[in-house]
This record gives structure tokens, sequence and C-alpha cells, in this order.
């Protein structure tokens, strides 16, 4: 069980500053089709570049930035000097159990082993930088496809985009709403059934109060789709008085 505040993941993000193939140094582009993510910049600079029904969109990111996307947003996070971010993320184990898709090229989203041996990291740690760096650099060649297409007025890639996306997840997809029913849901309802507890006089539900503290992952950070990630274990842990 979680007590963290809204059901979300926490973690501490060094954004890549390798180039990939079009020169720009930063992650690999992906989309959640659920989650909310949030970048709260604590040092660099950098950006965020993004495509939604509403177009390509840059948007600066500075230390002190908060800026957040919701589901269906394709993002890069670009990398222009020493861009280290947290990151908040809804629906807590949701994004690792599928929510996200990269922006790979049609023909390697259009089958799900294409799609899952250029998203896989597998193998020794020592080729691990490598792999991760093509991988990025694929995703950002599919990026260039859709930002162009919708430069250009021409929705249709990106409509298509999102339809292999949904069909690449969606033997995945029934299993969310546990996830989602446990962690947000169960906050939502708990946080209700208090203030109506409040609203009524009754405080038991004061005498649980508890300080928690995140245990942050051991050893080196591990490879994301946007940088090297520090995780955060937020579940709540056993006191003692």
């Amino acid at each position: 069980m979680s007590t963290f505040p809204g059901g979300t993941s926490l973690s501490h993000l060094d954004v890549y500053d390798t180039a990939a193939g079009d020169g720009v140094c930063g992650g690999s582009p992906h989309m959640h089709l659920v989650s909310t993510e949030a970048y709260v910049v604590i040092s660099g600079e950098g950006a965020l570049q993004s495509i939604d029904a509403a177009g390509f969109r840059e948007t600066p990111l500075t230390a002190g930035d908060v800026v957040w996307f919701t589901p269906g947003t394709i993002h890069r996070a670009v990398n222009r000097g020493d861009l280290r971010v947290v990151v908040l993320m809804s629906n807590a184990g949701l994004p690792e159990a599928g929510d996200a898709v990269m922006t790979f090229p049609a023909e390697v989203m259009a089958r799900a082993d294409s799609y899952a041996a250029a998203a896989s990291l597998g193998g020794d740690d020592d080729g691990r930088a490598e792999r991760t760096a093509r991988r990025r650099d694929l995703a950002v060649t599919g990026f260039e496809t859709l930002r162009d297409a919708v430069l250009a007025g021409d929705r249709t890639a990106l409509d298509a985009f999102h339809a292999a996306a949904a069909v690449l997840v969606r033997h995945r997809a029934a299993a969310w709403g546990d996830l989602i029913r446990q962690g947000p849901l169960a906050q939502a309802r708990t946080s209700l059934a208090h203030a109506e507890a409040i609203a009524q006089g009754d405080t038991t539900h004061l005498d649980e109060a508890r300080v928690q503290q995140a245990a942050a992952s051991a050893g080196e950070r591990r490879y994301g789709m946007c940088g090297r990630l520090r995780t955060y274990d937020v579940t709540d842990q056993e006191q003692t008085r």
C-alpha cells in the first residue's frame, strides 16, 4: 500500500546528453495512453518537444519550471545543458505495465514482435548504453515523420500511430484497471471518507497519522526512455511508535 499523494510515482531523471541521429541531445520520444506525466525541472536547460491533436510544440525548460502532459501527448525531452528533472507519474505502476509506447516507424509499429525487438534493452549491461541509443534513434526517426506531417497539416500519420499503439497494448490494458482502483481511486475514496468523517465530527483517522520516507533505488541509475533514472519506492513502511 502507498499513501504517497495521488497514487503517483516519483523518479529523478538525468536527461540523456548524447545526440540522436538528428543532432539533438535527449531521450526517446514516446506516448502514454492512460497516464499523465509531470516534470519539475531542478537544474539545467532544455525543452519538451510534443505532438498532440493541436500539432507540434516546443516548450522551453529551465530550473523551476513545471510542465505536465496528458495521455496521448507524444513527448521528447531535449537536453541543452545538464537538464535534470523530478518526474511525477500518475497511476503508479501503470507505465511499467505497458502504458508507454515509443514512436518507432510505422513498419515497426505494425507488428508486436518487431516492436518488442526494437524496444528491448536485453543483454549484458556492458552494451546497454549503445542499445539505448539505437532505440532512441529509431524512435526519433518515427517522431520526425509524425512531426513533419502535423506541421504540414496532415494528421493521417498521427492517427495511424494512435491506432497502432492501442493495438500493441490492448492485451495488457485489461489489467490496468486494477492498478488504478488499488492506487489513485482507492486514495480518492479514502480522502472522501475522511472528509465525510470530519464533517460528522469523527477524528478517528487522525490517530493513524505517520511520516513516511521514500527509499531511493540503489546502485547505478537505470536506462530509461528519456535518460538515466533513479526511482523511489513510495510504498508505506511499517513503523513503530
